[in-house]
C-alpha cells in the first residue's frame, strides 16, 4: 500500500482544517494510500517532520498558508531519496502559490483534485541557501505576512495584511543597490523588489508581470525606485497596476540567476517569511525541482 504524510497547520486560516480532516484523509485513504497525519506544533515544525521523512513516503501533502507550504518544499529539497510527489491544501488568508495554479480554496475539492490530478514538475528559488516556493522579497510591505500575528490574520483575514501595510507607508526605507544578472548591471536607490515565480503575489494577481511560467527555469524580477516627486509615485502606481506596466521607476526582467549587493544590511523574506538581513544576496532557479499534484 502507498504511504501518504499529510503535514498540516492546524492554526492556519482560522483552523478550518479541524472541520475537514476526516473527509481530507478519507478522500485520501479510498485513492489507495496508507495516511499519517501530523499537526505542525509550533514554527518550523513541518520543516523537520518532512526531513526526517526522507525516502519515506510516496506522497507528502500540506494544509497551511505560504509559510507552512515553504517549510515542506525547503525539507524537501533536501532528500537524498528520489522526492515523492507534493500535494498542497491551501488554508491561508493570502495562498498566492495555491492561486496560481488553480488549486480550489475549498479544502475537500482540493483533496479531490489530489487525489485524482496529475503532476506538473516546476521551478524552486534559492537564496544564500535558503528555499523559496515562489517569492523572494524587500522593501516596503514585504514583511507584513510574518510581522502579522497568527490570532489577527484569523480573525480579520485577508484585511489583517491591508492593515499592516497601511502602517509601513509612515516608514518608507530606500536601499542603495547594485544588481547583477546575467549580461545585466544597474545601481540606484529602491523601495521595494521582487524576484518571483508567481503570477499573485500579497494576494494581486499581474503585480510580478505578464506570461509568468512556473516551469521555465526564469523567474520575474521586479524593482521599484525611490520617489522623489509625486509623479514618479504615480508612475511607480501605473509600472506597477496598468496592464502595459511601463514605468521609468518599475523596473522587470526575467532571470535565472542574480546577485543583489546594498551598502546596509536589507531585510529579507522568503514566501512572506522572514529572510533574514544581508548586504548580499545571490538567487538562483532550480529548474523542475518540486513535483506537485495538480
Amino acid at each position: 500500500m502507498k504511504k501518504l504524510l499529510f503535514v498540516y497547520n492546524p492554526y492556519s486560516g482560522k483552523g478550518l482544517i479541524k472541520n475537514k480532516l476526516m473527509d481530507i484523509i478519507d478522500i485520501f485513504t479510498k485513492s489507495g494510500y496508507m495516511v499519517t497525519a501530523y499537526p505542525t506544533q509550533c514554527a518550523k515544525d513541518g520543516y523537520d517532520k518532512v526531513s526526517e521523512a526522507d525516502g519515506m513516503y510516496d506522497m507528502i501533502v500540506c494544509s497551511g498558508g505560504d509559510g507552512t507550504l515553504n517549510e515542506v518544499i525547503s525539507a524537501m529539497m533536501t532528500h537524498k531519496a528520489d522526492r515523492p510527489a507534493l500535494g498542497y491544501i491551501p488554508a491561508g488568508s493570502t495562498n498566492d502559490f495555491a492561486t496560481t495554479l488553480g488549486i480550489p480554496k475549498n479544502m475537500i475539492k482540493a483533496a479531490g483534485k489530489i487525489a485524482a490530478g496529475h503532476i506538473f514538475s516546476y521551478d524552486v528559488g534559492i537564496m544564500n541557501g535558503r528555499y523559496f516556493n515562489y517569492v523572494a522579497a524587500f522593501g516596503l510591505f514585504s514583511d507584513v505576512s510574518y510581522k502579522t500575528p497568527q490570532n489577527v490574520k484569523n480573525v480579520l483575514g485577508h484585511q489583517a495584511y491591508i492593515l499592516e501595510s497601511l502602517k509601513s507607508l509612515s516608514n518608507i526605507k530606500s536601499f542603495y543597490l547594485t544588481i547583477q544578472s546575467n549580461d545585466i548591471e544597474i545601481k540606484g536607490s529602491y523601495i521595494y523588489g521582487m524576484i518571483s515565480n508567481s503570477s499573485s503575489v500579497g494576494g494581486m494577481k499581474g503585480i510580478s508581470g505578464t506570461n509568468v511560467e512556473l516551469d521555465d527555469g526564469l523567474f520575474e524580477v521586479t524593482l521599484v525606485r525611490e520617489p522623489l516627486s509625486p509623479l514618479e509615485l504615480q508612475q511607480i502606481v501605473a509600472g506597477i497596476l496598468s496592464k502595459t506596466q511601463k514605468s521609468p521607476m518599475v523596473e522587470r526582467f526575467k532571470t535565472n540567476h542574480i546577485v543583489i549587493e546594498s551598502d546596509k544590511e536589507v531585510e529579507w523574506t522568503l514566501d512572506g517569511e522572514n529572510g533574514d538581513s544581508h548586504e548580499r544576496v545571490e538567487i538562483s532557479v532550480v529548474e523542475k525541482a518540486i513535483d506537485i499534484v495538480i
